[in-house]
């Protein structure tokens, strides 16, 4: 191993998410060791923090069985490589961000060879498929959890885990600018705007879409003046919706932006969204939702016999109650969703948004800080 005043730390983000968290982290690092030196897989931020990535980070960033399927040979062959280099370099750490898939078998066979192994972002194993931990105990020596009941998941099956909180806790502010968000998108101020996110991915679009533009077109009829917004990720998600718009509610006013997720969620009233991390967004942004999610038939079967939560949005499982109405497969329909949706656009919801206020703040006990301290603490062992 190298020497401890100036360690060298493996790192691997798999996706920008994982970039954004792996940037944080190797700044607060660098605060702790001046000349500590990154090897490993990273995207544009943490290139700009010093990492020379060993492969494409964009190779690794593979979505779906299909998808995953045709690049096997790739992702074998640059995990074989990468498990090489950092071997070769004997880092005092090896850090894998998120995408378990990828970094646990890594962090496994670096592992073996005594070196110590710290897994960034809890794979969702307290929800399905829990015989997972037998594999990460194999692989990982310590978990960095972004949310509180994760560690209480991870005590029970003895592993090493902190929660270290959550970077959007962080970024977004504890009041948001709602007035600045409508000015920046040239909304009126006194209008309803009601935000409707039904997902990034085609699949989840070409499920939902037609959904939330049924459920937006009841809300229309019952109120002309409601404004609303679709925030979509890429130009070709945009267009995928466009097509869907004038074919199921072409009469419908909406107003899309295109990369605007959190401007949408700064700027509505209520959103109506897809399950995931956006329904923690809407709820640092203190927002009123309902959560509706539509699986594939078989996916929706598998699912449903290993799910173990009690809740599938993020504001439910953090709060262990129904804070917020969460819908899936043949439950959401236009009807329900509209009705719930004017439930929360008619009701006063500044109880809600004082529990969500009280989620934030518990969140937010700067996420990047506190996982370098965990990361210090193995490199001092």
């Amino acid at each position: 191993m190298s020497s401890s005043t100036e360690p060298v730390i493996a790192i691997i983000a798999g996706e920008h998410s994982g970039d954004l968290l792996g940037a944080g982290l190797m700044e607060q690092l660098q605060q702790l060791y001046p000349h500590c030196r990154f090897i490993g897989v990273g995207g544009p931020k943490m290139a700009a923090m010093g990492l020379s990535s060993l492969v494409p980070m964009e190779d690794l960033a593979v979505m779906g069985l299909a998808e995953v399927l045709r690049s096997l040979p790739k992702l074998l062959k640059h995990r074989s490589h990468i498990v090489a280099e950092i071997l070769a370099a004997q880092p005092d750490v090896f850090v894998g961000i998120d995408a378990p898939d990828f970094n646990l078998p890594i962090a496994k066979k670096l592992k073996r060879q005594g070196i110590k192994t710290v897994h960034y972002v809890s794979p969702s194993v307290w929800a399905w498929r829990q015989g997972r931990i037998k594999g990460i105990k194999q692989a990982v020596d310590h978990v960095l959890c972004l949310l509180p009941f994760e560690k209480q998941f991870y005590d029970q099956h003895q592993l090493a885990a902190t929660f270290v909180g959550h970077p959007l806790a962080d970024e977004i502010p504890l009041l948001p600018h709602r007035d600045q968000a409508r000015a920046a998108l040239q909304l009126d101020p006194q209008q309803t705007v009601l935000g409707l996110l039904p997902g990034s991915r085609a699949g989840e679009i070409a499920r939902l879409g037609p959904i939330f533009l049924a459920t937006a077109m009841r809300l229309h009829q019952r109120d002309p003046q409601l404004q609303f917004l679709v925030p979509m990720v890429s130009s070709s998600r945009r267009q995928q919706f466009e097509q869907l718009w004038q074919q199921h509610a072409p009469e419908l006013p909406l107003h899309i932006v295109e990369g605007g997720a959190r401007q949408v969620l700064e700027a509505a009233d209520a959103v109506l969204l897809t399950s995931g991390t956006v329904t923690l967004e809407a709820l640092l942004y203190k927002r009123p939702m309902v959560v509706a999610y539509k699986f594939n038939w078989l996916s929706y079967q598998i699912i449903k016999r290993m799910f173990k939560a009690r809740f599938f949005s993020l504001p439910n499982l953090l709060a262990d109650s129904k804070l917020v109405p969460e819908v899936v497969q043949q439950q959401a329909t236009p009807e329900h969703l509209a009705e719930l949706l004017w439930q929360q656009l008619a009701t006063d919801q500044s109880q809600l948004q004082q529990k969500f206020l009280n989620l934030h703040k518990q969140l937010k006990v700067d996420a990047s800080k506190r996982s370098a301290a965990v990361v210090a603490q193995l490199i001092a062992k």
